[in-house]
């Protein structure tokens, strides 16, 4: 069987097209041992898996919870709120400690940038980011464009543009990386002040009209703007934010075509897009859900055969 060409899930940059083909491969599978009626698979059971989530998560903390425990893996949960981290203890002591209990697994999510390629440097163990800070979230890109690939047969050759906070966003670095990966036509689109500078760089195309974005692309992946990261404001007000990058039924009826709607989650309905759109059949923001799963026990599966080894 092939492997993954890494010993870790650090972010899409650090991976290649053939690791994402695998990860599919393996997705596929386990979507479909998700939808039987005995939804669990032996194959990880002398695997023990800590999450360490030192931000607030809801979808991506309980989807790899459920992916670990679908493989029948050993799972132990940390909240950092109630760690010793606040009373002054350094994160790769709090992980090393962790790992003593003999952890084979770290799937961590924290708010420094680099923070999973750091722990990774220093400690003995397999680790998965959950996102670090406004850096990469590499299971959300990898399960958006395994949506993608599902509702339309392919991801090659397909126009994908990514609306709102892009500045924040770990998101869409995480997806600008994997969609370009396998061919893939990326704009983004939002306020000037929340499209980063180094954006072109990437080669990704700035379209500053949310109507011509939308009437050139298949898929419209939006995020939400992430008040959370902000230390000023970007825009004057989150309804006029609505008005200009927010879309509507009345606004997606009106394009020439069909196109696809993604979220990553949490969604702010009426803000980035309305309830009638996130609820709507062009929309697949649960299909995302579900698919993190599948995607998430591929990621855990195809790293813990590498520890086995």
């Amino acid at each position: 069987m092939s492997e993954l060409s890494v010993n870790h899930l650090l972010g899409i940059k650090y991976i290649n097209k053939q690791d994402i083909d695998l990860i599919f491969e393996t997705a596929d599978h386990f979507k479909e041992v998700i939808n039987r009626p005995i939804k669990k698979v032996p194959s990880l059971r002398d695997i023990t898996i800590a999450n360490i989530f030192f931000e607030n998560s809801t979808r991506t903390k309980l989807s790899f919870e459920l992916a670990q425990k679908r493989l029948s893996a050993d799972v132990i949960s940390f909240s950092a709120a109630q760690s010793s981290v606040k009373k002054g203890e350094t994160l790769i002591d709090t992980v090393n400690n962790i790992l003593s209990m003999k952890v084979d697994m770290v799937v961590m999510r924290h708010s420094n940038p680099g923070a999973a390629y750091f722990l990774s440097q220093n400690v003995n163990a397999s680790i998965v980011n959950a996102g670090d800070g406004a850096h990469e979230h590499p299971t959300q890109g990898l399960l958006d464009s395994f949506t993608i690939r599902e509702k339309l047969g392919e991801v090659a050759g397909k126009k994908v543009v990514i609306v709102g906070d892009i500045l924040h966003s770990r998101v869409a670095l995480s997806n600008i990386y994997a969609l370009q990966m396998q061919g893939v036509e990326v704009k983004v689109c939002g306020p000037k002040t929340l499209i980063p500078k180094y954006i072109e760089s990437l080669g990704v195309t700035v379209e500053p009209n949310l109507r011509k974005a939308l009437e050139w692309c298949d898929v419209a992946n939006m995020l939400r703007v992430q008040n959370e990261r902000m230390d000023v404001n970007y825009f004057p007000s989150t309804r006029e934010y609505a008005q200009q990058y927010g879309v509507d039924k009345a606004l997606l009826d009106s394009l020439s075509k069909e196109i696809v709607i993604m979220h990553p989650g949490p969604i702010n309905r009426g803000v980035e897009i309305s309830s009638d759109v996130a609820d709507s059949q062009q929309s697949v923001i649960l299909n995302q859900v579900e698919n993190g799963v599948a995607i998430r026990m591929a990621v855990i599966y195809l790293l813990a055969s590498k520890i086995k080894q």
